[in-house]
């Protein structure tokens, strides 16, 4: 048996939780570059405002109801280890599956629906963010239950009261449950999206119960196997393991919008010299080496008569490493001529490829399988942990001097809980 807790519009609950003049307005936060909604409140989605919507495009009368604010993904990322911790505590295995939803193994655990409804609301309390749970026999029916919970407590009348908040599937008569499943979209099962769901429609599959109940043979032939497997999980017959460790990456990409347009080579140099060095960090907080590095850059595309140039880059190392020096000085290689005279760049990036963990690399007869000092990257990353990242760097970044082309985060909040400056202060 499994349950899916999912933070309810978690970006945009952790910057009410220290904010609560945000609490019961319209709120969206914005991507890179303060360009795009990436998180809506529910009086937010009431305006209009869809995912992915450029807040440039928002009507002057609809904008100024919204309150707005630049993702803070250091606060989110810590509010969710917050969660996580909770959670590890209350059942034996979790599975994390985003930053805002986790699936638990209910297995051996009695009268699991108090438990989650005690769980519900223990997240809430310690944390302040409002979440829902979604139980049952598949982790299919499980995200479904989680949609269900989710859509009952907030358009009362779309779903049994009872359901609002926790709903348990593998609780309810096989006629509830038809119900249930007659009353929900098939685009909402996990997996199937918009595209899958149309085509689904052509062939008569209207709802999550028309799937459970197509021929399978119909769904593997014209759906292949990946649908064919979603649908045993509707039927609530588990395909799909609990992944308490996640699996190894096969890359790690950094890129990032530039705050302001990038025409001279030290500035871009300086760029992929940063994401180069956030990327091998990325790469050693889960023990492993690189053996072959890209870089790209990218003109805006959205700007009519500008000169375009997306030049991308890479190169094999001669042995496998996680040591950001040596990777620095491939980026600088590579990225020598990268720029064309006149252009002006708006996106770079850099991606590790080739991942494996040191224990894994096919040994070489005349050389080391890796390079690189171990020992030195290990206590540069103690250091940053201890003193906030950037405490130590890398002059090739232009570390601690001032960038033009970093993102522009005009409505950033406060690093709430990782910032002493910042924490909130009580007053009475």
């Amino acid at each position: 048996m499994f349950a899916l807790i999912d933070g309810n519009n978690f970006y945009c609950s952790v910057e009410r939780v220290f904010q609560p003049e945000l609490r019961g307005r319209p709120l969206v936060v914005l991507s890179n570059n303060d360009g795009c909604a990436i998180a809506r409140s529910d009086e937010a989605k009431a305006l209009g405002i869809t995912m992915g919507h450029p807040i440039h495009k928002v009507e002057p009368q609809v904008r100024r109801q919204l309150a707005m604010r630049s993702a803070n993904f250091g606060l989110y990322g810590n509010i969710a280890a917050r969660i996580g911790a909770i959670l590890r505590a209350a059942v034996p295995r979790v599975e994390v599956y985003s930053i805002d939803e986790s699936f638990l193994d209910l297995a051996g655990i009695g009268d699991r629906y108090a438990r989650m409804v005690a769980l519900r609301e223990r997240v809430h309390r310690w944390t302040g963010i409002p979440n829902c749970v979604g139980i049952g026999p598949t982790k299919t029916l499980a995200k479904l239950a989680n949609h269900i919970a989710k859509e009952a407590a907030r358009k009362p009348g779309s779903y049994p009261a009872d359901f609002a908040g926790v709903c348990d599937l593998a609780a309810l008569a096989p006629i509830t449950l038809d119900a249930v499943l007659r009353a929900t979209p098939v685009g909402e099962v996990w997996g199937v999206g918009h595209r899958w769901a149309a085509r689904l429609r052509a062939r008569g599959v209207h709802t999550v119960a028309d799937l459970r109940d197509a021929p399978p043979d119909d769904v593997l032939t014209h759906f292949g196997v990946v649908m064919a497997r979603t649908q045993r999980e509707v039927q609530g017959r588990p395909c799909l393991e609990l992944a308490e460790v996640e699996p190894d990456r096969q890359q790690i990409m950094v890129s990032r919008s530039f705050g302001e347009w990038v025409d001279n080579t030290q500035d871009m140099a300086d760029a992929l010299a940063t994401f180069a060095i956030r990327a091998t960090e990325k790469l050693r907080q889960q023990g492993l080496t690189t053996s072959a590095i890209g870089i790209l850059a990218e003109t805006d595309p959205f700007k009519p008569g500008v000169p375009q140039h997306n030049p991308t880059r890479t190169a094999r190392l001669p042995a496998a490493t996680s040591d950001t020096r040596l990777i620095l000085a491939t980026v600088r290689r590579l990225s020598q001529g990268f720029m064309r005279q006149g252009h002006a760049y708006k996106k770079a990036g850099v991606w590790l490829m080739d991942l494996a963990r040191p224990e894994q690399l096919q040994a070489d007869l005349f050389g080391p399988a890796r390079h690189g000092d171990d020992r030195l990257m290990a206590t540069l990353d103690a250091i940053n942990r201890r003193f906030g990242r950037s405490a130590a760097g890398l002059g090739a970044s232009g570390w601690q001097r001032g960038a033009q082309w970093h993102s522009q985060q005009a409505l950033l909040s406060g690093m709430f809980t990782t910032t002493l400056s910042d924490l909130p202060s009580a007053r009475c």
